[in-house]
């Protein structure tokens, strides 16, 4: 450990681990269990504690408080954990909680996420890469949040809820149900609104690909039986990759409903 890199008003309890090149700020507070990457930086006042893992490049800004024991009042105390990818942008006031027992024990977070202002990562969320979580927000316990989504400011996500890949959640929307990948969700008490096509343009997502998941959305919103029978059809006569991502996250497991389109 280089104390160079560290505050001599920080507080690192006996036991953590932390690479010589990050930095650690004025009054922060690192816990014994706690492992800090390389070139990891915290800010000031930044509390990092449980048993958490902090990657690489990734830097926590002041007055967060991170791998904390979670909010649920069944955790009795067992081990659990908090692992953090790389080169995430953690902002003020943000709080991430460990895993339970019930949930598999882990929270995760992958790389290159942006966590605005006041946001909130609940016990056994997994995140996925290039996520953003705008001020705010609040993903409650068990979520699965895919990669490329984003969440709306001021927004909240129901327990045990899977966001798809690419989806845009818009802002003060409350998602009670699964959202498919690349769909669009507003309203208060969220609903499935369409596509995000400038997501999906901004990633350079073909023209064809674009028209196969809108026709793909029609049928979804307006085909014969169900939604799950609707998605059923898809994958047997789309050629779009796209689309067959559609399927199989319908098609997959779930402690929720889906919303479907108006």
């Amino acid at each position: 450990m280089t104390q160079s890199m560290i505050h001599p008003s920080a507080v690192i309890e006996d036991g953590a681990q932390i690479d010589p090149s990050a930095r650690i700020g004025p009054f922060c507070v690192v816990g014994p269990q706690v492992v800090i990457g390389p070139d990891v930086v915290l800010k000031s006042h930044v509390v990092v504690t449980g048993d958490t893992e902090v990657g690489e490049g990734t830097v926590i800004f002041s007055f967060a408080v991170i791998g904390e024991v979670p909010q649920d009042l069944k955790f009795k105390g067992e081990a659990s954990r908090l692992v953090i990818g790389k080169r995430n942008r953690i902002r003020e006031h943000v709080t991430m909680n460990c895993g339970t027992e019930g949930g598999g024990g882990v929270t995760r977070i992958g790389d290159d996420g942006l966590l605005m202002a006041g946001c909130h990562i609940a016990h056994d969320a997994l995140l996925g890469d290039r996520v953003i979580v705008v001020n705010s927000a609040a993903v409650a316990g068990h979520c699965i949040i895919e990669d490329d989504v984003i969440v709306g400011g001021l927004s909240g996500i129901h327990q045990f809820v899977r966001i798809g890949r690419g989806a845009i959640i818009g802002a003060v929307t409350m998602v009670t149900n699964d959202v498919i990948p690349y769909g669009l969700v507003q309203a208060p008490r969220g609903e499935l609104d369409g596509l995000n096509l400038v997501g999906l343009k901004r990633r350079g997502v073909s023209r064809a690909d674009i028209t196969a998941l809108r026709a793909a959305f029609q049928m979804l919103a307006q085909g014969d039986g169900t939604f799950h029978d609707r998605a059923e059809r898809l994958g047997r006569e789309s050629e779009s990759a796209y689309v067959r991502e559609i399927v199989d996250f319908v098609m997959g497991d779930s402690d929720r409903s889906f919303l479907t389109p108006r």
